[in-house]
């Protein structure tokens, strides 16, 4: 029998098979570290401090599937880290003449940080798609259903009306926050550079005179940021990417929350496109997509509050802070990236059933709108006479089996008032339509 690969994510049907899994693999990690080491030797050869030979040499070995990732990851037990196993074989990979421009003047924790970031750079373009898709499809759930009204629920129970076109726009609101604050941490992630203890030290040794200029050189080589200092201990760009990842997994758990609520079988106003089976009842068609991103949306706070944690890293280089960065960043990626394939799937092919919103306006016999009789008759009755006739007529509509409006009918104080339109929740949706044109307005 074969040894399972790891990372096929056998347990977590969440983010297996999607594009940040593929983008957060060991492979691909290996190949990050690769592409960090290959890029600090072609930045030092454009400053003249190693030879352009060394450069195409270090480049040309750099590619993950030469090297054996099992046995570096195996190996890594040795030093604490992969880097220092993976120096050694593409040391060897690219030979006597030019092996001693590999990995020069750096330490492990740079090319780690700077794979880490390079990681989390291809990820987060991936998911940005994702988030695209998204609010497109939300955008138009909410144009087409401007105007579908539906019970507002609040602390479980009916409220007022609402629409679900502003339901489907707050979603998109919340997701847009997503994408916008993925760009924005996107666009500040760091290379890694300071060498031993962030000093540059070593890279003044080789012959280095302006070591920021090697900084800003290999981070252009990558497309990433050059910082104005080494973070070894400074570690802003994983909290960062901490609080924005894990803020994108609760925005999309909030449209899978509504979902799950309003597809439950006796509420069924939503209903996924394509539900999952059971594996002992034949009838069901479980909202898989929602429940996944639910997960997703539970276990992303904890893996953030880890890598807070490790803001607290002492000294130049820490023991153990970084070291328990790596898992919960990587898994934060995934869930993120993951829950995003999910819920475009989710939004795209989200079920509709505006009949049965319709219908359930009407399942506490009219007094989801007694807020507004209660505003209309004021003026007609007496703020005090007004409440009382309510409260009476609110209790009365379950014992009598009668509608609100059915029971103010009846009243000789009220015959000149036209009820009809008072009494109809599709009227009492206040600035629903109003307040979804402007959030549609949003690009």
């Amino acid at each position: 029998m074969t040894s399972p690969d790891p990372d096929t994510g056998l347990l977590a049907p969440g983010w297996a098979g999607s594009p940040a899994a593929a983008a957060t693999s060991d492979g691909a990690y290996l190949q990050a570290l690769l592409d960090a080491e290959a890029a600090l030797t072609r930045a030092q050869a454009a400053l003249g401090l190693a030879p352009a030979a060394a450069a195409t040499a270090v480049t040309e070995a750099a590619d993950a599937g030469r090297f054996d990732v099992r046995s570096l990851a195996e190996r890594a037990r040795g030093g604490g880290n992969p880097v220092i196993p993976l120096v050694g074989d593409l040391t060897k990979a690219v030979g006597e003449e030019h092996g001693p421009y590999v990995h020069r003047g750096a330490t492990s924790q740079d090319i780690l940080d700077t794979a880490t970031m390079l990681v989390a750079a291809r990820t987060l373009d991936l998911l940005s798609a994702d988030l695209d898709r998204v609010q497109r499809a939300l955008a138009r759930l909410a144009a087409d259903h401007r105007d579908t009204a539906m019970p507002g629920r609040t602390l479980t129970q009916h409220a007022v009306p609402t629409t679900f076109g502003l339901k489907a726009a707050g979603w998109r609101s919340l997701v847009l926050d997503a994408r916008d604050r993925v760009a924005i941490v996107r666009g500040s992630l760091p290379v890694q550079l300071g060498g031993a203890a962030g000093t540059s030290a070593a890279f003044t040794a080789y012959g280095t005179e302006d070591t920021q200029a090697l900084t800003a050189a290999f981070a252009a080589e990558l497309g990433l940021r050059a910082p104005l200092l080494p973070w070894h201990t400074l570690r802003t760009p994983i909290a960062d990417l901490a609080g924005y990842l894990a803020f994108t997994a609760g925005a999309l758990g909030k449209v899978a929350a509504d979902v799950l609520v309003l597809g439950r079988t006796e509420i069924a106003e939503l209903a996924e496109g394509s539900g999952g089976g059971s594996s002992a009842m034949p009838h069901k068609a479980n909202p898989v997509r929602s429940t996944l991103i639910a997960a997703a949306a539970r276990r992303a706070p904890q893996l953030a509050a880890t890598l807070y944690g490790s803001l607290a890293a002492e000294d130049e280089r820490p023991a153990g802070a970084w070291h328990a960065e790596w898992e919960p960043l990587r898994d934060l990626l995934r869930l993120a990236g993951g829950a995003t394939r999910d819920t475009a799937e989710l939004t795209e092919g989200l079920r509709v059933h505006a009949d049965t919103m319709r219908e359930h306006l009407d399942v506490t016999h009219g007094l989801i709108v007694s807020e507004r009789l209660s505003a209309e008759l004021t003026p007609v009755l007496g703020r005090a006479r007004a409440k009382e006739l309510l409260t009476e007529l609110a209790g009365r509509t379950y014992a009598e089996g009668l509608s609100l409006g059915e029971l103010l009918a009846r009243e000789p104080e009220l015959k000149n008032v036209e009820l009809d339109e008072l009494t109809d929740p599709t009227r009492y949706t206040g600035s629903a339509g109003i307040l979804t044109d402007r959030a549609l307005e949003r690009r």
